[in-house]
């Protein structure tokens, strides 16, 4: 008798399928860290109390020993290693954390985590559903062979935006406020006139980027999504979408369901990027995958590897070196066009 199969006996399953199982597990990361955002304040696991003039972390109140050397309980000496122990040398470590990754895989917390990116992708998908296209600034629908845009979908992505924005609007006032007293308040219709307006101000900010500019924001407005881009700009080895620009002509049957007049990895991409595009034009890409995932599906109905594939290391220095190659190519050719 054998035993059971070993894994290298089984079949290997197909790359749309393993693309997947990548996205269902990159929407579990994005539903768990959004749940967290919501929640953080109320559990005292990040919050600043205004009322307290107070930072608590993890349930615990978070003290830099300021009050008892004004209590002449420590020296000055003491005092500022706590200083440096307690702020300065977390938040150091935090940060070269977070650049440490931005360094390898880019902004893979926006595409990841990021509570604001997965709203955008939830709007897209809503105002697609109601226009076609993903954005209200774009000129031209984006036909999927399994949708017919209706326009009763459009309440249904504007009170979304509104939802959203008053959910961003009401978690950072719990931020900096007790979450009991704020949420009392606003139950009871009690709330003081500085919570009332910072609620209205920002939940009405953040419904407005959700409807017209989340795309923008994403891209150009987001402090720590535009330093993960710089960081990851720096380093030639790390992570990218690399496109094997011998197979450009496999990409002109390239179809799915979401994209039946070509270009599936343009149509998936969330920030509205063009994957195929170099490095340089791919400064705001968040690593999420979906690009892949629609190439793999459009190459597999072909029996067809992917063109498009994400590279590390040596072989993201050597896509490096093909866009290099390509540019000086296109610039010859340029030359090559202008009348001497």
């Amino acid at each position: 008798m054998t035993g059971p199969p070993g894994v290298a006996d089984l079949p290997a399953p197909p790359r749309r399928d393993t693309m997947a199982a990548l996205q269902r597990r990159r929407r579990r990361f994005q539903a768990g860290f959004f749940v967290l955002f919501l929640l953080a304040p109320a559990l005292d696991l990040l919050r600043f109390d205004l009322y307290e003039t107070q930072l608590y972390v993890l349930g615990f109140p978070w003290t830099l020993g300021i009050d008892a050397f004004m209590r002449h309980e420590t020296g000055a000496t003491e005092t500022a290693i706590g200083i440096f122990v307690r702020a300065f040398l977390p938040a150091l470590a935090l940060i070269a954390a977070f650049l440490a990754v931005a360094w390898r895989y880019g902004r893979l917390y926006c595409g990841w985590l990021c509570p604001h990116f997965s709203a955008v992708e939830l709007l897209n998908d809503l105002l697609h559903r109601a226009i076609g296209r993903f954005s209200v600034w774009e000129r031209h629908a984006t036909p999927r062979a399994d949708r017919t845009p209706h326009k009763r979908w459009w309440p249904v992505f504007a009170l979304s935006c509104g939802l959203l924005g008053f959910a961003w609007g009401i978690t950072l006032a719990s931020y900096l406020l007790p979450p009991a007293v704020l949420w009392h308040n606003l139950l009871h219709g009690t709330l003081t006139g500085n919570q009332a307006r910072f609620i209205f101000v920002a939940s009405g900010v953040f419904t407005l980027e959700f409807l017209f500019a989340r795309h923008l924001f994403c891209r150009f407005g987001c402090a720590v999504g535009f330093f993960q881009s710089l960081t990851w700009m720096a380093n030639p080895r790390g992570m990218v979408v690399a496109f094997d620009r011998t197979r450009t002509p496999d990409c002109r049957s390239c179809t799915t369901a979401r994209a039946p007049q070509g270009d599936a990895c343009n149509v998936a991409c969330p920030m509205r990027l063009r994957p195929r595009s170099l490095k340089r034009l791919m400064f705001s890409c968040v690593q999420c995958g979906r690009c892949l995932q629609a190439c793999t599906t459009a190459m597999d109905a072909q029996r067809r590897s992917p063109p498009l594939q994400w590279a590390v290391g040596a072989d993201a220095v050597r896509e490096a070196l093909r866009e290099r190659i390509a540019q000086q190519a296109a610039q010859q050719a340029r030359d090559a066009r202008e009348p001497r």
